[in-house]
């Protein structure tokens, strides 16, 4: 599933990697805007990241919609074409729901 989330990165020249959440109003009410948010923190929670990046994650309209494994997907997703995955973990099938 596209469109639910777009991702922008920068090097930050650190040891860590560092990531942001944008959800705007747009999205829905503050209970949907603040469950994508949850959502979307405990994913890249449990998720290893390369070190040494800025990741901003900008919800679009059908992230209201979308569940745990939509968002997981396109997180996933696009963190392992940006190649931002740690190495070990890059070839780990998504869970099935």
């Amino acid at each position: 599933m596209s469109n639910v989330v777009v991702m922008k990165t920068l090097p930050n020249n650190l040891n860590l990697s560092r990531y942001g959440l944008s959800v705007s109003k747009r999205v829905g009410k503050a209970v949907t805007r603040n469950r994508v948010k949850r959502l979307l923190r405990e994913i890249l929670r449990l998720t290893p990241l390369e070190p040494g990046w800025d990741i901003v994650f900008i919800a679009r309209l059908r992230a209201a919609s979308a569940n745990y494994a939509e968002l997981e997907k396109s997180v996933v997703g696009l963190l392992s074409r940006a190649r931002l995955l740690r190495r070990e973990h890059e070839g780990v099938c998504l869970k099935i729901y």
